[in-house]
């Protein structure tokens, strides 16, 4: 065989397995999408586990621990709620970023792992970006809680107050970097009023030292504080959410003083990096549904929580907004964890 013709043979050859190759990766891909179609057109086939990366109590625990319940009956599987607290939701948004991604284990987490501690924390291994967005199941107002010993009834008088008695305020919080923390922080960059931060370890210990004097005011949980707000031994001046709540007609929002100023605990339901997007879309719908059912709606409004069940793709909106927001916030007040 001449030169030539080897080159010219070779080149048939390549030529050949080139034509092959990419019929072989569209048959791959198309395998790729049937499996992935299949995969959530089976779904669910055994027990789901949602991961709460918050101790057992309170709102992040209580509120995937109502739809657990309801999702079982619906698709006729065991759900699992499993408690992973630790790190402020770093430790078990790490586990969960290793997941299998293939619908049997989600998240169900409030802002921290999801969204703030992105900023926070000088290093996390694990991108909450990445993160497949499901829905969210309900966000829950923050309340301006305040001991009766301060002389304010109202946002303004609060302000006031402080910045007359600058030694006198110190506000507590669920722990550094916690919503309630960020949300004083956000108070203070608004209006000026000077106050200092007392960390604790969750709603209980806060409000046991807010009810005690020994700290004397709090963006605190109101479904946490509504036993002391009826006995008067704490105050509601004002509620974060960007309008008032049904359930306190006539507490003012702080955004009718304050405009533009809303802070309020949401809590998202994600699956791991890689899930396909239809399977997650499934999972979405499944759980929107059991959410809107007036009888969910009305379980969640009985702890202070307002439904949301939104699309995958509101979540991932919400998530961007909700870390930008929360990146400004702890730049400009030089939030630490420490």
């Amino acid at each position: 065989m001449t030169q030539n013709k080897f080159f010219a043979s070779r080149r048939q050859h390549i030529k050949q397995w080139g034509q092959l190759s990419a019929l072989s990766l569209l048959s791959c891909l198309g395998l790729s999408s049937t499996a992935s179609r299949a995969q959530s057109s089976a779904w669910p086939q055994k027990a789901i586990h949602i991961i709460v990366p918050n101790p057992a109590g309170g709102s992040a625990d209580l509120l995937p621990r109502l739809i657990s319940e309801a999702l079982s009956l619906k698709v006729s599987q065991p759900v699992v709620v499993e408690n992973r607290p630790g790190a402020a939701g770093n430790i078990a948004a790490e586990w969960f970023s290793n997941v299998e991604p293939d619908g049997y284990t989600l998240f169900a987490a409030p802002p921290p792992s999801l969204s703030i501690n992105v900023s926070l924390y000088p290093k996390i291994n694990y991108d909450p970006a990445k993160f497949v967005p499901i829905t969210i199941l309900a966000t829950v107002s923050n309340a301006l809680l305040v001991h009766p010993s301060i002389a304010a009834n109202s946002v303004q008088e609060l302000i006031a107050f402080a910045k007359s008695n600058p030694e006198k305020l110190a506000y507590a919080s669920q722990g550094n970097g916690s919503t309630s923390h960020l949300t004083a922080e956000l108070f203070k960059q608004k209006t000026g009023a000077p106050m200092v931060h007392v960390p604790y370890k969750g709603d209980a210990p806060a409000i046991a030292d807010l009810l005690a004097g020994h700290v004397q005011i709090m963006f605190g949980n109101i479904a946490a504080a509504s036993s002391h707000l009826k006995t008067g031994k704490l105050k509601l001046l004002a509620v974060t959410s960007a309008k008032r709540l049904s359930g306190f007609p006539n507490v003012p929002s702080i955004s009718e003083s304050i405009p533009g100023f809303v802070s309020v605990t949401w809590f998202g339901v994600v699956a791991p990096p890689k899930t396909p997007l239809a399977l997650a879309q499934k999972i979405s719908k499944t759980l929107t549904e059991i959410l809107r059912t007036p009888e969910m709606m009305k379980k969640y409004a009985e702890v202070g929580a307002d439904v949301v069940a939104n699309t995958p793709e509101e979540l991932a909106q919400w998530m961007k907004e909700d870390t930008e927001r929360w990146r400004s916030v702890i730049k400009t007040g030089n939030v630490t964890i420490d």
